[in-house]
């Protein structure tokens, strides 16, 4: 399980956060935090089976070779047969030692933190990726008044985040305009201070969103929830 790095003062302060940078525009700002984006569970098999494909060619650079004794004066039956067990006990020797790389590596890749690390990054990448828009979706920030819904997602187990700006945005933001809000927040995250980056990333959005849909005299509804939600391990 990952360590939750945000205290109920955290948690707090990011929603304070929230609330203060959407006086200052029409849009919404929603955040979300998930324990990780998805199951890895195939990783130590993806290792374990590569591993054990090496089987053949640490035999050989191992030195390991099937001699046979003198054939001069044995038949051809005879030679027939001494080859067949030869070959046989290379190919049960080769498949032992594969059945104890992929048992051994399985083993020890399903240990979580190892597990973790790896697991390419381009798919950790992709699933978060994949995992902020069905929240996005999920939790309606699709559904605003002006389609100005920002969500703001982290994924702790893999240690990243992903900011999706709803189209009444895109249509006026360009997408590398997110990126110093961006940077913030996964700083934070990286050395440890991830409510700090969280309320950056907010108050820097809330400046991007207050530049282009300021808010409406009068008529500024808080159309979805200030406070965080926090999503256990799938």
């Amino acid at each position: 399980m990952t360590r939750n790095p945000f205290s109920p003062d955290d948690l707090a302060a990011i929603e304070a956060a929230v609330r203060a940078a959407e006086t200052r525009t029409s849009g919404e700002i929603y955040c979300v935090v998930a324990e990780d984006s998805g199951d890895d569970r195939l990783t130590p098999l993806a290792w374990a089976a590569g591993v054990a494909l090496l089987a053949p060619a640490i035999l050989l650079l191992a030195g390991v070779k099937v001699s046979a004794p003198s054939l001069e004066i044995w038949s051809s039956a005879q030679v027939v047969d001494v080859t067949e067990t030869l070959v046989r006990a290379a190919l049960i020797g080769t498949l032992m030692l594969q059945v104890a790389l992929f048992v051994t590596t399985f083993l020890l890749v399903s240990i979580p933190a190892v597990r973790r690390a790896l697991t390419p990054r381009g798919f950790k990448r992709d699933r978060v990726v994949r995992h902020a828009e069905e929240q996005f979706l999920s939790k309606n920030l699709h559904a605003t008044r002006d389609r100005t819904g920002v969500l703001i997602y982290v994924s702790l187990a893999e240690r990243m985040a992903e900011l999706i700006a709803d189209e009444g945005i895109d249509a006026k933001v360009a997408p590398e305009t997110w990126n110093l809000a961006m940077a913030a927040l996964t700083s934070g995250l990286k050395r440890g201070a991830a409510a700090e980056g969280f309320i950056a990333a907010i108050d820097l959005c809330g400046d991007v969103l207050a530049e282009h849909f300021p808010p409406r005299a009068g008529d500024n509804p808080n159309e979805l929830s200030d406070a965080v939600v926090m999503l256990p391990g799938r």
